[in-house]
């Protein structure tokens, strides 16, 4: 089957990289990767990518330019092959530079072409819709209408060990992309000074402890009679004998606030690593590491207030005493506000254009 693992502008390389690692023939595009694959290994692409949102079994793809076109192309895909007759089908939409610009019409117009071949082919009148859920969507792009069927179910930055964001929030799957793209190893110190609660520490960790980050969620997939059961217990059994928390190593961080730790260590504990980090109350201005050459990964304040701007600039400019007091150390920050290196006083060696959420940010390398 064909599959699109769909990923945040600037991640796609990132996804595309995963899949081929795990041994599949992925092709990265705008908005993410497109890779073919048997339904187990759909299901171990959900266990175990890190910067993927969703994977979504692609159904069909053609281009179509009225709404006429858009229901004979739904009602000729084989539905059938999918969905049984008890499948919950909700129907979700976007369109982007497509002459069918009414994202509502596309949605009602895709379901009543749906229901139309199921009624032919199942010979009802009428859906209950009682059973496993079978999220679709259609998506318009250039005129080009692309149907899936999402085989994740909740997007899959949801590890499930986060249960209060803090006031710099940055997502599950763009954390472990920052700790991709750093000079990050299996020897190297990271530290964060900013830690918050605890993402960018938890994502760390689970990359060299070789944690799936979907070990203990479920996925929408797992209910579906076309997946095999057994193969996906036996997947998850094996990804959870490969979780080796003694490779965490040299993984801390610190912040200055004390509620912001505490949702950190509760984190750490659900994340299934407490008491393998290394986290404490400290003042960045304070902090001097016992350890050579440590990467600091931070993701501080953006500052998106005024009122908060100078408050951050302040900030930045205080990082650079880490480096100062670090001779050898490296440094990625990755921040929305513009004048970062201004206030640093100093460039970057290097920067890469990614979204925290909807905020354009850049992820700037010392």
């Amino acid at each position: 089957m064909e599959f699109f693992a769909t990923a945040a502008f600037g991640l796609e390389g990132l996804v595309k990289k995963e899949l081929q690692q795990m041994g599949l023939d992925a092709k990265g595009e705008t908005g993410g990767a497109r890779f073919t694959a048997t339904p187990a290994q759909a299901f171990s692409a959900n266990l175990w990518l890190r910067t993927a949102d969703r994977v979504l079994l692609i159904v069909g793809e053609k281009k179509v330019t009225s709404f006429e076109e858009l229901f004979q192309f739904v009602l000729s895909l084989p539905w059938e092959k999918y969905l049984p007759k008890d499948a919950r089908f909700p129907v979700s939409g976007k369109c982007a530079r497509s002459q069918l610009m009414s994202v509502r019409d596309c949605q009602a117009i895709t379901k009543k072409a749906i229901v139309e071949r199921m009624k032919r082919h199942y010979k009802i009148q009428w859906f209950e819709e009682s059973g496993a859920e079978y999220p679709i969507d259609v998506s318009l792009h250039g005129d080009i209408a692309r149907l899936t069927i999402d085989t994740s179910g909740a997007a899959l930055n949801r590890r499930g060990y986060r249960t209060w964001n803090g006031e710099a929030p940055i997502r599950e799957t763009l954390a472990a992309a920052l700790v991709m793209l750093s000079p990050f190893r299996d020897d190297t110190p990271l530290w964060d000074p900013c830690c918050g609660t605890g993402t960018l520490l938890i994502e760390a960790a689970y990359l060299r402890a070789n944690r799936a980050p979907g070990l203990t969620r479920e996925f929408a997939c797992e209910k579906w009679p076309m997946f095999p059961k057994k193969e996906m217990a036996l997947l998850r059994e094996e990804a959870a004998e490969k979780f080796d928390p003694s490779r965490i190593g040299c993984i801390g961080g610190s912040d200055i606030s004390p509620d912001a730790l505490a949702l950190c260590k509760k984190h750490l504990k659900q994340a299934g690593i407490g008491g393998k980090v290394t986290v404490m109350q400290k003042d960045l201005r304070d902090l001097t590491l016992e350890v050579e050459s440590p990467l600091f990964l931070i993701n501080p304040p953006y500052g998106e207030r005024l009122s908060d701007r100078k408050d951050c600039e302040k900030l930045y400019r205080q990082l650079r005493l880490l480096r100062d007091r670090h001779p050898g150390s490296r440094m990625g920050v990755i921040t929305a506000h513009t004048g970062f290196e201004r206030c640093f006083g100093q460039r970057s060696n290097h920067k890469r254009r990614l979204y925290n959420g909807r905020l354009e940010c850049e992820f700037l390398q010392y």
